[in-house]
């Protein structure tokens, strides 16, 4: 019987990538749409294929609609990794806008097609893909893996990897892995903080024959403040020296991802977006209320004082009486050292398996890595995708994508556990 090793192990992944691709397709057959449909199925099936595995599993959370799948396997001590990821997907939306189904889990002879493919079921089936190999193998792992799969990502988390943060999940963990989507040749080690800015108008209302002689105009009261409102894009990330590398990479990783003038830029400053107004009563009718809610996200090193300051000179300046405005805090820029043993080790193999340079990167969004990294543990996002399709229509991703990264995930783990 041929001795376990890394070397045996990253031969059956590339034998049984068959089995990668089947598993992505199957998962995208499971309509798991958030927030509008249920995550029972996609979860059960998870658990079977776990069980047919090998690898012991609990069922967790405090939301029944949205339950969390925990696992581990392996020594009680050594290295600890984390591998999370997310079974919901946004929802499918106009199914005429689709050129194909978009749950028929369909496989071309280069892509595997259908919602939630790159965003990230695909990057799920890798991660469960690489821990049966480990656990049919029988090695013998110098620490231990911790599966984090949740079923409420799309709709703010609350109900997943922040709980499961917050309950002592994660305690004690060396490393996260997150096989969110990411373009094949970087590592997202980063990412924007957020919050959300509510701001509202009081005015007097009146007869809309009168508008402009009697009355006064919430809307347009709050118009002119929210016309000042990419001020905020002029406030710059704080980073460090040790930072500017990366910082560099992701802005031209962004421009060139983008493409449009100037929007790399995204990575180093605040962005601000007024997504939602809400105003008045009738058009007859002089509104006296208006409320604007503003998605605004942060870099790393900015803190919700400086948009604060920001706003409250914005409001002062414009001259407008009876606005006022509501901060609602989420999460700050957050980030993991470059120097962290899960970004070179990930890095160093998906460098070989691709041969080509992986440059660390920072995201202009955010994901459940936040969570991880809040309670200090170094975690990075590395998975499978077609960005460009992601929460759009015809999402899709390559099968050399999938299969790739399961095999940089089964040597990565090697490596981390000491299977040589």
């Amino acid at each position: 019987m041929e001795q376990v090793s890394r070397e045996m192990l990253h031969r059956l992944a590339v034998e049984r990538s068959g089995e990668l691709v089947q598993l992505v397709s199957d998962l995208i057959h499971i309509p798991s749409e958030n927030p509008t449909g249920t995550q029972r199925e996609v979860v059960d099936f998870v658990e079977n294929y776990l069980r047919q595995a090998g690898i012991s599993y609990e069922e967790v959370g405090e939301n029944p609609d949205f339950p969390c799948i925990v696992a581990k396997m392996g020594a009680d001590e050594g290295f600890s990794i984390i591998l999370n990821g997310h079974l919901d997907v946004v929802p499918a939306g106009d199914r005429s806008q689709w050129d194909f189904d978009p749950f028929a889990g369909t496989v071309t002879d280069t892509q595997i097609l259908g919602r939630g493919t790159s965003d990230m079921k695909a990057g799920v089936a890798g991660l469960l893909f690489a821990m049966k190999l480990l656990k049919e193998s029988g090695a013998e792992l110098k620490g231990n893996i911790r599966l984090h799969l949740v079923s409420d990502e799309e709709s703010g988390g609350e109900f997943g990897s922040r709980w499961l943060c917050d309950h002592g999940y994660a305690e004690g963990a060396n490393a996260c892995l997150i096989a969110e989507p990411t373009s094949a040749n970087d590592i997202e080690i980063g990412q924007k903080g957020g919050l959300t800015v509510i701001l509202k108008a009081a005015g007097k209302s009146a007869h809309g024959s009168l508008g402009g002689f009697k009355g006064d105009n919430a809307i347009l009261k709050l118009a002119k403040v929210l016309e000042e409102l990419p001020r905020l894009t002029t406030i710059e990330g704080h980073f460090k020296p040790s930072q500017e590398r990366a910082l560099n990479n992701s802005i031209q990783r962004a421009q060139s991802i983008l493409n449009e003038p100037g929007v790399g830029e995204v990575i180093r400053h605040v962005s601000a977006n007024v997504g939602l107004i809400q105003g008045g009563t009738r058009p007859n009718m002089v509104p006296d209320y208006c409320e604007a809610i503003v998605d605004v996200r942060l870099p790393i090193g900015v803190d919700h004082q400086e948009i604060e300051d920001m706003l409250a000179s914005i409001v002062a300046e414009s001259g407008v009486e009876g606005v006022t405005y509501e901060l609602q805090w989420k999460s700050e820029g957050n980030y993991t050292e470059e120097d962290e043993a899960i970004v070179q080790t990930v890095k160093r193999n998906a460098e070989a398996v691709w041969n080509m340079e992986v440059i660390p990167a920072y995201q202009w969004a955010s994901s459940d890595a936040r969570d991880y990294r809040r309670v200090g543990i170094p975690t990075i996002q590395y998975g499978p995708a077609n960005t460009a399709g992601i929460h759009s229509y015809n999402e899709n991703v390559d099968i050399q994508d999938v299969v790739n990264a399961g095999q940089i995930y089964v040597l990565s783990l090697c490596d981390l556990l000491g299977v040589q």
